[in-house]
């Protein structure tokens, strides 16, 4: 049974686009499901209260992702952090264009953004079905304190982020453990002070088989941690196939960043991954990211050496010139 939509909430590209495919809806009946390769029970599952770096490395080196439980992250904060999320999406579009300043940006139609968190232009044909909020977590000081509805917001955020930020300096500190970095050097490849939450909602679209959410890519950071509702969505690649990554309840899904990627020596993967859109419901997910301590050089013997804003700033002109990002490639030692 599908959602009752709530129109005036949605960007207005996506308000003409919904009402032009409801128009032509008997078309979906008739359209053939993608046939999607769903292999849940083997994408690894590790426990942060017992952590096993054998099946740790196993996961970094097959996968470059893995599901963890026991995080000791409170259901109950987990939970209010996704209500409080959805009443935020649920505001008309014009209110939340006004109301997500600085230090939040909120952008729909790409992930693309620039450092400052404004969203890079994109053409009609690359519009992703998603909408979403930028947060970064070290300012989240200067939210709108006289804002009630931010003001909660942030005290959430806040706790969260701290759950966060603990949660992946350990499992990066154990990743470099099995890589045998120098803990001098490897200190730098990741700082708290660069972590940020991005929360998406993923519209509902009958024509699931032709729009995305948002489409194949890596992500650029070290690590990243999602925390998804139980529509389900995300996919990812392994061995040329596409697996669909089932929510579980109370479990969190690590995926590894072209960061992590370089620092390991390409031993570790940075995961090709998609977000399938739901023609029932609506998706919301919160994903955390984060990344080198600014000014850190990363030193590898698959790439020259470079910092994350030199990465960055490649990314963000390849998206201008080309409309993807290229990624490591160019930073590939020849040869």
């Amino acid at each position: 049974m599908s959602e009752i939509l709530n129109l005036k909430s949605y960007p207005p590209v996506f308000r003409q686009q919904y009402i032009g495919i409801q128009q032509n809806s008997g078309l979906d009946d008739t359209t053939e499901q993608i046939q999607e390769v769903v292999n849940d029970d083997a994408i690894p599952v590790l426990d942060f209260q017992c952590l096993d770096l054998g099946k740790l490395q196993e996961a970094c080196e097959d996968w470059g992702l893995f599901r963890l439980v026991n995080h000791g992250i409170p259901l109950t904060l987990m939970s209010q952090l996704r209500d409080h999320s959805r009443n935020l999406f649920s505001l008309t579009f014009e209110s939340k264009q006004e109301l997500f300043t600085n230090p939040m940006s909120y952008f729909w139609g790409t992930t693309a953004l620039t450092p400052t968190g404004a969203a890079l232009s994109i053409g009609p044909q690359n519009i992703n079905w998603v909408e979403g909020l930028n947060i970064p977590l070290s300012q989240l000081s200067l939210f709108q304190k006289e804002n009630e509805t931010l003001g909660s917001f942030r005290v959430l955020l806040e706790e969260y982020g701290g759950h966060l930020a603990r949660l992946a300096t350990t499992m990066f500190g154990a990743m470099a453990k099995n890589l045998h970095l120098d803990p001098e050097l490897s200190k730098t490849y990741i700082s708290e002070s660069t972590g940020f939450v991005r929360v998406y909602r993923y519209p509902q679209c009958s024509m699931e088989n032709e729009a995305w959410g948002i489409n194949v890519h890596t992500d650029s950071s070290v690590l990243s941690i999602l925390n998804q509702d139980q529509v389900g969505g995300l996919q990812v690649l392994k061995d040329d196939n596409w697996l669909q990554v089932k929510p579980i309840p109370d479990t969190l899904v690590f995926n590894l960043g072209d960061m992590m990627q370089a620092i390991s020596d390409d031993k570790y993967k940075s995961v090709k991954h998609r977000v399938k859109v739901n023609k029932e419901k609506e998706r919301f997910s919160i994903c955390y990211f984060v990344f080198p301590a600014e000014g850190s050089v990363i030193q590898s013997s698959k790439y020259r050496p470079f910092t994350y804003s030199d990465f960055q700033a490649q990314v963000q002109q390849d998206v201008k010139t080309l409309g993807f990002k290229v990624g490591l490639e160019r930073f590939k030692v020849a040869g």
